[in-house]
């Protein structure tokens, strides 16, 4: 009996290695030599493939270029909240529920914000285009505006043209192209919005975890050094996000004063303006210098005069005082830096990368002194 017990785990041994046995491998006849590296041929499609391979790239990246804009944009805010929910882990809450006080606070601000400051600026708004034609007319009663007028008929060919574009609301659909183009705007509009918000929220809740799997690919031995420097990066553009909104702010309450001393129509819409303006940095005041003088010269020539003088110096000690200030303090950097930042970054991407211009400089700044300057300082 024990015999038999004996035998039987050797036969469910043998069973199993004549199970485990390799096939015979078939016959798929010998290898043949190996490609010529430096054939003509070889060489030839090896590039051509490259650079058929390279312009799908490329345009597909053009293509997507629009939602790549929109995940930056996500990025760029996602890492401006991100101070404001550590102060609210700091405090003991988790990360998803500072996201959500963060969220209600927006919320509510926004909601503040729509009842207290939209109606009065869509009236003055409405009021502005109602009376447009009115305001050019009025330029009129300007002696030397006369005699150019007499001349050159400028007012009245500004007049014509703001009487037409104006006459039925024809300037609002003709911005957008059209009513079909006025649909689209809005529906592109709208999307694009609500993809923000989503992506925002949703790079600020899983920033942590994010960063986390991508420091995972850096090795092991540097791997604390690159994910402090990264940590390092994403907070300077944080304190840039809260500064650059800071600055906007001051900008917009300026004008709102200067509107109201100096009695220029449509106050609450102008530094509505400027504050959107205030958000580009250093150019964006183009634009809200343009506005604020032209609707002041309605008053008279003499307020639009004060009015440009009063804001192009403000733009000085912003550019120049201000600003260096405070992102010298937050991203620790010399105020030449950011204006140059700014210029380039307009000048090559426009609109999006005069924002991200100034932390990306930072960024660069950081990895400079932190890794070529560390190198060059120990040697």
């Amino acid at each position: 009996m024990a015999n038999a017990i004996q035998k039987i785990p050797g036969r469910i041994r043998t069973k199993k290695a004549a199970a485990k046995a390799p096939a015979t491998k078939r016959d798929m006849g010998a290898a043949g030599q190996p490609l010529d590296h430096g054939h003509p041929f070889y060489f030839g499609f090896l590039a051509a493939s490259g650079g058929v391979l390279a312009i799908t790239l490329l345009r597909a990246l053009s293509s997507a270029s629009q939602v790549f804009v929109l995940i930056v944009i996500s990025l760029f805010l996602a890492a401006g909240l991100n101070p404001a929910v550590e102060f609210f882990q700091r405090r003991g809450l988790k990360r998803g529920a500072s996201v959500g006080v963060i969220v209600l606070i927006t919320l509510g601000l926004a909601t503040l914000f729509s009842f207290a400051v939209i109606p009065p600026v869509i009236e003055q708004i409405n009021a502005l285009v109602r009376h447009a034609p009115t305001l050019v007319t009025d330029l009129k009663s300007t002696k030397w505006i006369a005699t150019l007028n007499s001349h050159f008929g400028i007012v009245d060919s500004l007049q014509t043209k703001v009487t037409s574009a104006f006459k039925n609301g024809q300037i609002t659909v003709g911005a957008f192209g059209g009513v079909i183009g006025v649909g689209k705007a809005v529906i592109s509009g709208a999307i694009s919005a609500l993809t923000i918000l989503v992506l925002t929220l949703y790079f600020t809740a899983s920033l942590p975890t994010v960063t986390n799997s991508l420091y995972r690919l850096v090795p092991k031995s540097r791997r604390e050094r690159v994910s402090k420097i990264s940590d390092e990066i994403i907070a300077r553009t944080g304190a840039f996000v809260g500064g650059q909104a800071t600055v906007a702010v001051i900008a917009g309450i300026f004008i709102l004063i200067v509107a109201l001393v100096l009695h220029i129509p449509y106050a609450t819409a102008l530094a509505l303006l400027v504050f959107l303006c205030g958000l580009i940095p250093l150019i964006g005041h183009l634009l809200g210098v343009s506005v604020v003088t032209v609707v002041a010269f309605t008053k008279s020539p003499l307020i639009a005069v004060i009015a440009f003088v009063i804001y192009v110096a403000y733009v000085q000690v912003e550019n120049y005082v201000i600003m260096p200030r405070i992102m010298k303090r937050s991203l620790e950097m010399p105020g030449l830096i950011t204006i140059i930042a700014a210029l380039l970054g307009t000048s090559l991407l426009g609109l999006v990368g005069g924002i991200l211009a100034v932390p990306i400089a930072a960024a660069v700044l950081l990895i400079v002194d932190e890794v070529f300057l560390g190198k060059a300082d120990a040697s």
